[in-house]
């Protein structure tokens, strides 16, 4: 028994084009949500599990409907098209409203920061109480910072020649957005003795811009100043523009609908068709290409990231339609590869008439069951609820930091978040093939606690990162977080379908995605309302890591959805590809 890898790689290709989406999903629309429109962290939060719900109910219909479907093209390949088609068109028209909502910001570029100065936004990121100090209170404005600049004075109290310089400093600080990328953003340390601010000069040594007080010192812990002021301050300006007009942000969420909508519709029966055309023993190594295909949709799209700049501060009010124009074009060529190469009928027999030569079933079985169904035993049905707690444990955590940390990343570590995801991914997809040969030497349940093991390891050492921090030993932490989301992926579905008859592979799927759909409905809204009561994105990764260890102790208990071992004749043909 081998698995024909050339035939599971096509297959991959509409998993490709969904994580491609996915990827952009979760990097962009938070920053659109937050920076253009000024949403707070909990209703960006609401409005990131839209895909969500939509997804709690949508999956497991056209699940089943799948499997229910009769076409010459197969049972999940007209939804694979359709769908695709029509959520590209949909993603594509999101450039519309972004292009209208920063057009209508646009007064943040033209004279805007002065504007902003003026009216002094408050700022309540508790981020900030480490540079003011102690004796502060929760909330600043930029009045107070701008301040702190002139020896500490209130605003009211200064001079025209200190306003003036007060207002200067803020101006200068805008370089890296105003295109002057001839020198580093402005930076700035807290004297705690003085309780001043020291504004620091940035020069260039062996390649790297280090900063120097007034006497020539170097200062390790330096604070960015756009990134503590400008951003949250765009942010309230733009919250305030959305509040006097609505109608933008309204088409954005209408068309965002019609993309998930989309989406939903062949989601569910894209990953069945992988269950489909594999016998079952290699159901495990087959979802590895599948997620190894899907990961290499989403490390492109995190390269065009870095192309486009996406993860630039400077960049926060950038137009994203070249960046979600190359991303409709990589699903494009996803769907024509799948086209091309899929044949879905004509794979399924070969898969039947594989399983009764290798005797996993009889001809009766193989003929009856594409369309039967089966009644789960007690024990079958208490394993299956405890899959599906951990699949949602584990998303609970998982997706809280992919869908928030482009955020986190720019807020509290300053640094570009599609490297650090693109190691991560990287690391996944150097992983896929060798954990799916694991799981059929350990079996899937022990190879999932490993993974868990892993994941809950890497959030819990991300609590530890900051600004200063290694950038070493966070990708160390994303590339081990990889490894182990790529070990928990490879496995978790196939034990789900395991426990289906072919008539009902469709509709576990939706089970399936049930379970992680609602984690992701609930995740986004709760850690975005964590963060915002702590004041802190700093919550984020102690959220995650919790959630992925509870996981672990769901899994434990799990006694059903391991495949049945089969020996291979020679242990070569692991490596087999087919024909």
């Amino acid at each position: 028994m081998k698995l024909n890898y050339k035939k599971t790689l096509f297959v991959g290709f509409a998993f490709f084009l969904i994580c491609a989406f996915w990827q952009a999903y979760d990097s962009i629309v938070p920053m659109m949500l937050v920076n253009k429109f000024g949403l707070s962290q909990t209703l960006s939060g609401v409005v990131m599990s839209l895909d969500n719900v939509i997804a709690l109910f949508m999956l497991p219909l056209f699940g089943s409907l799948s499997d229910k479907t009769k076409s010459k093209f197969g049972r999940r390949t007209p939804y694979i098209v359709l769908g695709t088609v029509v959520a590209v068109i949909a993603f594509f028209g999101l450039t519309f409203a972004d292009n209208a909502q920063l057009a209508k910001i646009e007064g943040v570029k033209e004279g805007g920061y002065q504007t902003l100065f003026e009216q002094n936004y408050e700022i309540t990121n508790s981020e900030y109480d480490p540079i003011v100090g102690k004796e502060e209170p929760k909330k600043y404005t930029i009045k107070d910072y701008s301040a702190k600049i002139t020896a500490n004075k209130l605003y009211k109290d200064l001079t025209e020649e200190e306003q003036a310089k007060a207002k200067q400093w803020f101006s200068d600080i805008n370089a890296e957005y105003n295109n002057d990328h001839s020198k580093p953003e402005t930076a700035y340390a807290y004297d705690r003795a003085t309780k001043t601010y020291k504004v620091l000069t940035a020069e260039t040594e062996n390649g790297k811009t280090v900063y120097k007080d007034a006497d020539g010192n170097k200062v390790e812990t330096v604070t960015n100043a756009y990134k503590n002021l400008v951003t949250p301050s765009i942010s309230a300006y733009a919250h305030e523009k959305t509040t006097e007009n609505p109608v933008t942000l309204i088409l954005f969420a209408l068309l965002l609908l019609l993309t998930l909508f989309a989406m939903a519709t062949f989601r569910s029966p894209a990953v069945a068709l992988m269950p489909d055309v594999t016998e079952k023993p290699l159901r495990s190594q087959a979802n590895a290409i599948i997620n190894l295909m899907g990961t290499a949709g989403g490390m492109l799209v995190l390269v065009l990231g870095i192309v486009f700049k996406t993860g630039k501060t400077f960049n926060q009010l950038m137009s994203y339609t070249p960046f979600i124009g190359a991303v409709c074009l990589v699903m494009v060529f996803g769907l024509l590869m799948f086209i091309w190469k899929v044949r879905e009928p004509k794979w399924v027999e070969e898969m039947e008439q594989n399983s009764v030569a290798d005797g996993l079933e009889t001809e009766e079985e193989a003929e009856t069951d594409i369309s039967s169904h089966k009644k789960l035993t007690k024990s079958e049905f208490v394993s299956l609820i405890l899959i599906l707690c951990s699949v949602a444990l584990w998303y609970i955590g998982y997706n809280a930091v992919t869908s928030k940390y482009s955020l986190y990343a720019m807020n509290v570590l300053h640094k570009d978040y599609n490297t650090t995801l693109l190691i991560a991914q990287a690391a996944a997809i150097i992983s896929y093939i060798p954990v799916g040969m694991l799981a059929r030497k350990i079996g899937r349940k022990k190879s999932i606690l490993i993974g868990v093991a892993l994941l809950t390891a890497a959030f819990f050492g991300a609590t530890f990162m900051n600004e200063s921090s290694s950038g070493i030993l966070l990708n160390v932490l994303f590339a081990l977080a990889g490894i182990g989301w790529a070990t928990i992926n490879v496995n978790s579905f196939p034990m789900v379908v395991e426990l289906a008859k072919g008539g009902d592979v469709g509709k576990y799927t939706g089970y399936y995605y049930t379970a992680s759909m609602a984690a992701q409905i609930v995740t986004p809204i709760l850690s975005g309302a964590i963060m915002e009561l702590a004041g802190s994105m700093r919550p984020l990764f102690y959220y995650a890591a919790i959630a992925v260890a509870l996981a672990f102790i769901t899994m434990i208990f799990v006694k059903h959805g391991d495949s049945k071992p089969v020996e291979s004749k020679k242990i070569i043909e692991h490596l087999d590809v087919g024909d």
